[in-house]
């Protein structure tokens, strides 16, 4: 495996990353590393799986669906 130095490393984004180590109880390395693997090895999503997202989040929104009607008259009074 390799070895990586990081410096010059902002004292707040330490201090943020120390505090996720703590909150995740994980060395500040490990936490490093697990950001690295978040950023550059995302986890594969099935189509099936996204779709029953998407339907989860729109369960959670009480929205109801305009008319054709209604998006034309919105349309028309922006331009106004």
């Amino acid at each position: 495996m390799a070895t990586v130095t990081f410096k010059n490393i902002p004292d707040d984004l330490y201090e943020k990353l120390k505090q996720a180590a703590s909150a995740h109880h994980r060395s500040v390395n490990s936490e490093l590393i697990h950001c690295l693997e978040k950023t550059f090895k995302p986890s594969p999503v099935s189509a099936s799986a996204l779709a029953e997202k998407a339907r989860e989040l729109r369960g959670r929104v009480a929205a109801t669906r305009l008319e054709v009607d209604e998006i034309n008259a919105a349309i028309e009074q922006g331009r106004a």
